[in-house]
């Protein structure tokens, strides 16, 4: 009897300790780091340096962090049954069965209170671009997603909204160029998503593959719209350089310079990888993990950081 008590105990600690993996699996911590473009306004301002400006943008990182993992917690349960069928997706916590979708339901609206109470303490400004972000989300997991491009321009504009957030945290009000800038790469990057999901689908489904509302004739055309913005958006970051606002910035204009091509060659490097099947995860995910994005990325920050 000792024995058999003894395993039981074994037993319910390890299911226990499964349920908490599967709970903190289905937050997405990896995902956070998207979150580190609310820095992104101070960091143009040259003002990272300011201790104080410094926290009130990571409280509003922090303050995304929990309305994005609530938005994940529902996205994955209104998703459950679909995801079963994706070759990747079907493992994910709730999906898999790892995870009653009660937990989420239950720990998804407390993340959510938390961050808005984040963004509140931020100002108005702040909790309304917060809002906006979890508002947009939200319509994306009900509906959104299953509008072709529109779904693409949901998640640019995700990202987007994080800039802004940040922006208002600080009292730095973001430039047309910047909104510019993050709106044609943070919509490439969310149609590389769209064509990386149809070139896996492709090599199990064949002529047959979809993914959403995308058909896989639909391959050509997502490529040259992704890329084509890709390039508008260094093209617009080479105009900002070109202004006298960016002299004023810099000291050694031509080190900044080197950070246009670099961002060149970064999204045709992602580009490419998706359209030979390469790219099974979320694409910043996927930078983390690739070699050469790691090393373009370390590039850009040191010809930035040299610049200046």
């Amino acid at each position: 009897m000792p024995n058999i008590s003894f395993e039981r105990l074994t037993h319910n600690a390890a299911r226990r300790g499964s349920a908490w993996r599967a709970l903190l699996e289905s937050l997405r911590p990896y995902q956070w780091l998207k979150n580190a473009l609310v820095l992104v306004p101070l960091a143009a301002a040259h003002e990272l340096d300011d201790v104080g400006l410094l926290s009130r943008a990571l409280r509003a990182g922090v303050a995304f962090c929990f309305c994005a993992s609530s938005g994940y917690l529902l996205n994955d349960v209104h998703d459950a049954a679909a995801d079963r069928l994706h070759p990747h997706k079907r493992e994910r916590p709730i999906a898999s069965g790892q995870l009653p979708a009660s937990y989420a339901l239950a720990l998804a609206p407390l993340l959510l209170v938390a961050g808005m109470a984040m963004a509140w303490s931020l100002g108005l400004r702040t909790l309304a671009a917060v809002t906006a972000y979890f508002v947009l989300m939200s319509a994306y997991t009900l509906r959104l997603k299953s509008v072709v491009l529109l779904d693409a321009l949901a998640l640019g504009s995700a990202y987007a909204l994080r800039v802004v957030a940040g922006g208002f945290a600080v009292g730095i009000r973001p430039s047309a160029r910047l909104a510019g800038f993050c709106i044609f790469l943070f919509f490439s990057l969310a149609l590389v998503k769209r064509y990386a999901e149809l070139a896996l689908l492709r090599l199990r489904d064949g002529p047959a593959a979809h993914a959403r509302s995308y058909l896989l004739e639909d391959q050509e055309f997502i490529l040259a719209l992704g890329v084509a913005c890709g390039a508008l958006s260094v093209l617009v970051l080479a105009l900002y350089l070109g202004s006298e606002t960016a002299a004023r910035l810099y000291r050694r204009a031509d080190f900044i310079w080197l950070t246009c091509v670099l961002l060149l060659y970064w999204i045709s490097h992602m580009w490419l990888m998706a359209h030979r099947g390469r790219m099974t995860d979320d694409p910043l995910v996927f930078a983390l993990k690739d070699r050469i994005s790691i090393t373009l990325i370390v590039l850009m920050g040191a010809s930035a950081w040299l610049a200046v």
